[in-house]
């Protein structure tokens, strides 16, 4: 198979029948990192509002420098990931104070920003710098996997080595940026990871793995390992009409994000024991534990979790950041201005419609 071959075929697809996509209408390199970071293990339908109304709320990249953590992580609430965003607002910073507000062409000064690996700094390169660079997302590695028939694992180091130059070797030189979203597009819309659509595909006459009808099951997959679960405790602690929040430490899971304290029930505990050691060790607090306000089941990555809300009371302790970044007393109706995890939004959303703050003081 020849590069010209493949490429003609994939470029001439594209221009019949790339989705309209907003990040498509841009040669921004800002826009185009603003996607790719965005588009990173998340659905195209998905990042379409979020994409639109980030941009709309931080234009360029001068923009987003000078937006507070808060305000970057509201923007992005409820995406997920979000490591993305506070490292997206990091490089933000260190491209206004060390590349003139400029993203870099050069490849090397790419990769030193944070957030951009191999796959994102060949994206932006080529999308909006025109450079000769490969990619390798997901799609790309099972188009890849499929049209040369790679039959093993490729997460193990070695046949990822080998896709990368699989991908190099494709590329046809000066129409790299159209060419490298074909290829996402194709992975995307039509050599998909179940059903490909190969009746339809520019390139089936290409696909070993279509001639010899293996094209179900590559690439090869891992099995899954069962999920770890855990029982998590929250406390909606009402004063003086008030509830608390606290702001989980930078970095790590959910970093930056303000929640309903608590934590994780540990062995023999009671939830309602587990709840008031977490907010002795986290906020240096005492709580009455009262009724359970809601339960929520939520999967990550790597683990499950079933998180349990309860009404509680603030009974002594003036609130100190002990286990957290911040703490802050905040009214109901201020709950939706403040930046959250999908499972404390839901519990902010119960929490601005109920009367319990009403029922608490009259208990107290």
């Amino acid at each position: 198979m020849s590069r010209d071959d493949f490429s003609s075929r994939l470029l001439a697809w594209y221009a019949a029948q790339a989705r309209d996509l907003p990040w498509r209408r841009s040669r921004d390199p800002y826009a185009i990192w603003v996607a790719e970071v965005m588009l990173q293990q998340t659905q195209v339908q998905a990042v379409i509002p979020y994409y639109e109304r980030f941009l709309a709320r931080f234009p360029t990249v001068q923009a987003l420098a000078a937006a507070s953590p808060d305000d970057v992580l509201k923007a992005w609430e409820g995406l997920g990931y979000y490591a993305r965003a506070r490292n997206l607002h990091t490089a933000a910073r260190r491209i206004v104070t060390e590349h003139g507000g400029q993203v870099p062409a050069d490849p090397a000064a790419l990769a030193r920003l944070p957030g951009i690996g191999r796959y994102t700094a060949g994206a932006i390169l080529s999308i909006a710098f025109n450079q000769d660079t490969p990619v390798l997302d997901g799609n790309v590695r099972r188009v890849l996997c499929r049209v040369f028939r790679v039959a093993e694992d490729p997460r193990q180091p070695a046949v990822e080595r080998r896709l990368w130059e699989l991908a190099a070797g494709l590329v046809p030189p000066g129409r790299t940026g159209d060419y490298n979203q074909a290829l996402m597009e194709l992975g995307a819309t039509v050599c998909t990871p179940h059903a490909p659509r190969c009746p339809v595909c520019p390139v089936a006459e290409l696909c070993e793995a279509r001639r010899r009808g293996e094209q179900e099951s590559l690439p090869v997959r891992a099995p899954r390992r069962a999920l770890p679960h855990y029982n998590v405790t929250a406390g909606v602690i009402w004063h003086d009409g008030c509830v608390l929040l606290a702001q989980r430490r930078p970095g790590g899971l959910l970093g930056g994000l303000w929640e309903f304290p608590g934590g994780k029930q540990e062995p023999g505990e009671t939830l309602e024991d587990c709840l008031r050691r977490e907010l002795r060790e986290e906020l240096g607090i005492e709580v009455e534990v009262g009724p359970l306000l809601l339960t929520l089941a939520h999967a990550y990555t790597h683990f499950r979790i079933t998180l349990h809300a309860f009404t509680c009371r603030h009974v002594s302790g003036q609130p100190q950041a002990l286990g957290c970044a911040a703490w802050r007393w905040v009214a109901p109706d201020e709950l939706a201005s403040y930046a959250m995890a999908v499972t404390d939004r839901r519990i902010a959303r119960r929490v601005a419609g109920t009367t319990y703050f009403v029922q608490t003081k009259q208990q107290a």
